[in-house]
């Protein structure tokens, strides 16, 4: 399926039509979120064919793939859930339970069919060390 541009120029994983006051939306893509689970060693037993494969029952693993996984969404962009669904499912078959996860421990926040981030670690890049 060929991306479509988005207002501002990102592209977004449904290569849909962007909401206009998102500027330029972040790409949702599973593939580095995948990468740093399967480097992590807490982590990588809940992977298999490039997948999870299970969400980890414990609740402080489970946080871990949880801070992990949000740390995809840009803070202050929001997301329509549509996107949010289809990055989720490239993570995991059960998109809507991770969803859920992500909201009920306080990653993501969601309203008017819209997410945004608002919990997880924050990275910071070599550039702002002072």
């Amino acid at each position: 399926m060929p991306d479509k541009p988005r207002p501002g120029g990102g592209q977004g994983v449904t290569g849909g039509p962007g909401l206009a006051d998102t500027g330029s939306m972040p790409d949702l893509d599973p593939a580095p979120v995948l990468g740093a689970l399967a480097s992590d060693p807490r982590l990588r037993v809940y992977l298999r064919d490039d997948k999870i494969e299970t969400i980890p029952a414990k609740h402080s693993r489970r946080l871990l793939l949880l801070d992990q996984i949000a740390q995809t969404f840009e803070p202050g962009a929001r997301y329509p859930e549509r996107d949010v669904s289809l990055f989720l499912g490239g993570l995991h078959p059960d998109f809507a339970a991770l969803r859920r996860y992500l909201v009920d421990e306080g990653f993501l926040t969601r309203a008017g069919g819209e997410y945004w981030r608002t919990g997880g670690t924050v990275g910071t890049s070599s550039g702002d060390e002072s």
